[in-house]
């Protein structure tokens, strides 16, 4: 076992999960603020170079979980790995904000797709080695060629 600890909490103007864009198509432009905790503020030194950053938080409101479901961006059940839901054994979240730059212990961010007060288990800047040809997008480039135009 081991313990985790928030380092910051999100401020986003989503309250309730259906206010987050979900689906085909879906654009998470949402901005708002990462408010670092005052004992960690040490560790943003240089933050402000990075033009993205990935956002290690935890579904704090999603209980219990699914191994596999139906998400909404397609009609078929998908494993939970192969998914972003939030019903997951350890319920983990992933994102990659744009960085708007930095006041303080404060980070305005672009492309939130959290609850306002979600606690941030850590930042890391973006890096990406994968060259964009090389992407696969799996099941989902699937389901949005079965969409009607």
């Amino acid at each position: 076992m081991f313990t985790v600890r928030p380092v910051g909490f999100v401020r986003s103007p989503y309250t309730d999960t259906s206010q987050v864009p979900k689906g085909c198509g879906a654009r998470h432009e949402a901005e708002g603020f990462i408010e670092v905790l005052e004992e960690f503020e040490e560790g943003l030194l240089d933050v402000e170079g990075f033009s993205h950053l990935f956002v290690i938080w935890v579904f704090d409101r999603s209980e219990g979980f699914e191994l596999s479901g139906v998400p909404p961006t397609d009609t078929r059940p998908h494993g939970v790995f192969a998914t972003r839901s939030p019903r997951r054994p350890n319920p983990l979240g992933l994102t990659v904000v744009r960085l708007l730059g930095r006041e303080g212990r404060r980070l305005r961010v672009a492309g939130l797709d959290m609850l306002d007060g979600t606690p941030v288990l850590d930042l890391k800047p973006y890096l990406s080695g994968v060259p964009p040809e090389e992407l696969r997008r799996g099941w989902l480039a699937e389901a949005e060629a079965r969409r009607p135009a």
